[in-house]
């Protein structure tokens, strides 16, 4: 019998545990070369940022090879872009510290940019130490700066949404819009009044699809950025429900990126719904060479592997949070889509307009018309340009009052204030 339990230890070890190793460290490389992804990979969309519109040449300024006054890194830090303090040497932070880095300066963010501590964005340099172009990553938008160096500058914090970047009046700086005139079929002052009407925290995919820049009531048809933490588990990802993660990522990469590489997505060849998309032809696009589509798979890895972050000590009340639970799975009903612990549904996670008590205008530049339960876990990391798809709560407490009304919940003032705190402790 000794030799029998012996024999099955020895056989438990030469097989058994090698196989759980093995498990436990099956996804370690993809994760790591999509996080690479995420954060450096341009798909090649340089050929339109930079050489096309060349958005290099305003951020360097005439006095350092380009136009205009350049983009200093106070500019850069006031339009939301964010800087990874673990790139930049130790003596030039010292320097900054000193006051003796003068940070109105644009070859301060070329410096940077040599550095690659800029998240998002890559600058291209040539041998004498000009830059000639420069690309995004998809860290562009979805990645922030925990500050602890200052304001804008600190540890990279990945997949959180930027809710200070102003996309619109960033690209709006670039000297060369015209493909952006031709796209829309509209003046160069049109395009730049609809890039600046986004403001920070916002972009529109669709516009280049649909051509929609306003809604009816006049305001700006640009969406709130989204976190992208903690979607494993989860089935649509987009403020309407336009497909999974790996659809959004293409998408992206090779309609608004403006990387070279494949996407496929029948539904844009509605002229109807998506008149510009159907004339350009953006429901099969094949780009040469493909950058994009060898890298989805790591990159979908890398976002289900990134859990929503816990909140900080101190920024909720736990007694109140406690409460707030019972009411959020009881009497609040909250729970009946926000199931948790995905806090949306699992399954077909959407619903229609009148479903919610909102208007239809932005779910019906998707697809399918509808609007997705989102996640609510991480809730504290963007509670910063508003709720909903638009930001048209200003507050928690707004949105929690517009469905205490909506469905008739009859919340008291306490059972709200409670509600709000469990949502923040998520």
């Amino acid at each position: 019998m000794k030799k029998k339990a012996m024999l099955l230890a020895l056989l438990t070890l030469v097989f058994v545990v090698p196989l759980i190793v093995d498990v436990s460290t099956l996804f370690a490389g993809p994760i790591t070369t999509g996080r690479q992804i995420f954060r450096s990979d341009t798909f090649g969309d340089e050929a339109f940022w930079g050489d096309t519109l060349r958005l290099h040449e305003a951020i360097a300024g005439a006095a350092n090879g380009g136009v205009g006054p350049g983009l200093s890194p106070n500019a850069a830090l006031a339009l939301g872009l964010k800087v990874n303090v673990a790139a930049v040497p130790v003596q030039t932070l010292d320097a900054i510290k000193a006051g003796t880095v003068d940070l109105n300066d644009p070859a301060v963010t070329l410096a940077l940019l040599r550095l690659n501590a800029v998240l998002g964005v890559t600058g291209f340099f040539d041998c004498n130490g000009k830059i000639t172009s420069i690309g995004i990553q998809c860290a562009l938008c979805h990645s922030v700066v925990d500050d602890s160096f200052a304001p804008g500058i600190g540890r990279r914090l990945d997949l959180w949404a930027n809710r200070d970047l102003n996309v619109g009046a960033i690209i709006a700086l670039a000297p060369n819009l015209q493909p952006f005139v031709d796209l829309l079929g509209v003046d160069l002052a049109t395009v730049q009044t609809v890039l600046n009407s986004w403001g920070p925290g916002r972009f529109d995919a669709e516009l280049a699809l649909d051509g929609k820049a306003f809604r009816p009531d006049g305001k700006t048809a640009s969406v709130l950025i989204p976190p992208i933490f903690g979607l494993a588990g989860v089935n649509l990802h987009t403020w309407t429900g336009w497909g999974g993660v790996p659809h959004w990522n293409a998408l992206v990469a090779v309609l608004a990126m403006h990387g070279s590489g494949s996407f496929s997505d029948a539904r844009l060849n509605d002229p109807v719904k998506f008149p510009i998309a159907a004339a350009q032809g953006f429901a099969n696009v094949r780009g040469v060479p493909d950058l994009v589509t060898s890298k989805l798979a790591p990159l979908h890895t890398y976002q289900m592997s990134v859990r929503a972050p816990a909140p900080p000590s101190g920024s909720f009340d736990p007694q109140a949070a406690r409460r707030g639970k019972v009411i959020f799975n009881g009497k609040a009903k909250c729970a009946t889509c926000h199931v948790p612990p995905l806090y949306t549904e699992p399954g077909w996670n959407m619903h229609s307009p009148a479903e919610l008590g909102v208007d239809d205008f932005q779910a019906n530049r998707s697809p399918d018309g509808h609007y997705r339960t989102s996640p609510l876990k991480g809730l504290f990391t963007h509670t910063k340009g508003g709720f909903f798809h638009d930001g048209r709560f200003a507050t928690l407490p707004d949105v929690v009052n517009f469905l205490d009304a909506g469905l008739g919940l009859a919340l008291t003032p306490q059972q709200k204030s409670d509600l709000v705190q469990f949502l923040l402790s998520l």
